[in-house]
């Protein structure tokens, strides 16, 4: 990778793991906690904790069509101040209701998407995979020690002091923001005269993106219901408390984190990442079925939990990569919105169920969220492999018109994409290499006035 790609995942890495440790320290904890806010009840509780899903599902896409007609970073700086107020929101919050209304706003910042396209702009095609399956195990990594943390912290801090964090958390985030490259994006095929229907239109046709969509949301639908019925179980079964319970989800995270990382490298150099991707799901599906009837005793919950973040971190790892790979050129930003507005949206239902099965049979309650499992997996077989392209980079030359050498780029028969970043003078072209002839490289070769190994 090149100093501009290290310096974009660092940025758009850190911001990721600050807003998903701030949201996520909450979920584990919420149900215990939530008992203590006047007017709470077991439903409200779940819905308090999976709200700020119902948020990101509505605006995350209509952020994301923004990101894709202008620029991305003043929407990302829009959402980061929403989130910060929604967490401010909660922390002063006395009874349930303040904190559903505070934990809704903090999700209407929905800015998931919107940064994923940020970061495929600044990354070549061939790096991209890289950068995106990165992003994945932040989320996955940064998830998984919120869920840890919350737990150590709230005895401390108690449950404001959480939603304290998370606003703090999210100013950090604008400040890491500053130092991501600021790209402009030239595409052959422009979105200005595209109306919205048209834009959704485009990605919506494509199906293996809609099994994406599934996937994501299944994931997140049962993940968030688990964190709402875990902490009774392990308090129940295991008689920890739930300062204590930090301690078992932080070896599991490790172990299960250890064991993904060659099944993703498999997926991504050895391009297997159709038959890795739904294994994640069959290991998954098959920990939530082991639960049902193994979640009586200890050794049972930790077996099965540890099963369920191996395919959790595998799942989280691949979809990013696989939506930057899939989607239209001119419409990333688009595409991974409703992709995060069906993992958010995932999420709010998990929340919601979860408040609902907190009191039911470990058979009932581990049980439907395997089969929710088992339908996406059904729902996502017919998923092709992803397709595998190129790119490659250029140094601007100096003293010329950017916006005319540009548009001389894209002319070039084989040039899909051209991002641009003035200040660093690099540009990345995205090539579809079957339409490249030589007088396509020798086009190149002479804007970019130097051989291209094309």
């Amino acid at each position: 990778m090149n100093s501009v790609e290290k310096r974009a995942i660092l940025g758009v890495g850190g911001i990721f793991a600050l807003r998903m440790i701030g949201l996520f320290m909450i979920v584990p904890v919420f149900s215990v906690y939530g008992n203590n806010y006047a007017h709470a009840t077991p439903f409200l509780i779940g819905l308090a904790v999976g709200i700020y899903g119902l948020g990101q599902a509505i605006f995350q896409i209509p952020m994301s069509l923004a990101a894709d007609k202008f620029p991305r970073k003043p929407i990302i700086f829009l959402g980061l101040i929403l989130f910060a107020v929604g967490g401010m929101i909660a922390a002063n919050a006395t009874d349930i209701y303040e904190v559903i209304i505070g934990r809704a706003l903090a999700g209407s910042g929905a800015v998931s998407a919107v940064l994923m396209a940020l970061l495929a702009d600044v990354t070549r095609e061939e790096m991209r995979t890289k950068a995106m399956a990165t992003m994945g195990l932040t989320i996955g990594t940064s998830i998984m020690l919120a869920f840890a943390f919350g737990p150590l912290l709230v005895g401390t801090l108690g449950i404001s002091g959480l939603f304290w964090l998370t606003a703090g958390f999210a100013v950090l985030a604008m400040l890491l923001l500053l130092m991501v490259p600021t790209p402009l994006r030239v595409l052959k095929h422009n979105l200005d005269n595209k109306s919205i229907r048209e834009q959704l239109a485009t990605v919506l046709k494509v199906g293996d993106l809609n099994r994406l969509h599934i996937g994501v949301f299944a994931l997140h639908l049962t993940m968030t219901a688990i964190f709402v019925i875990l902490p009774h179980q392990l308090k129940d079964v295991m008689g920890l408390s739930v300062s204590q319970q930090g301690m078992v989800y932080l070896p599991l995270l490790f172990v299960g984190f250890a064991v993904a990382i060659p099944f993703i490298i498999i997926a991504e150099k050895k391009r297997k990442m159709r038959q890795v991707f739904l294994s994640a799901i069959a290991v998954m599906t098959a920990a939530l079925a082991f639960l049902a009837f193994g979640s009586q005793v200890g050794v049972g919950i930790i077996f099965g939990l540890l099963l369920y973040f191996m395919g959790f971190n595998l799942l989280e790892a691949t979809i990013p990569s696989w939506i930057s790979k899939r989607a239209p050129v001119a419409n990333k930003a688009t595409a991974m919105g409703l992709n995060s507005s069906s993992q958010f949206l995932g999420a709010f239902v998990g929340g919601a169920m979860g408040g609902l099965l907190l009191n039911q049979s470990n058979l009932l309650a581990w049980g439907l969220l395997a089969l929710v499992m088992g339908i996406a997996l059904l729902l996502i077989i017919p998923i092709a492999q992803p397709p595998y392209l190129s790119s490659t980079t250029v140094t601007i030359p100096k003293n010329i018109n950017i916006q005319d050498w540009s548009r001389q780029m894209l002319a070039v028969e084989g040039v899909d994409e051209l991002v641009v970043m003035a200040k660093e003078q690099v540009a990345y072209l995205k090539l579809d290499k079957t339409q490249i002839t030589d007088e396509s490289r020798q086009a190149l070769s002479h804007l970019a006035q130097s051989p291209l190994d094309i």
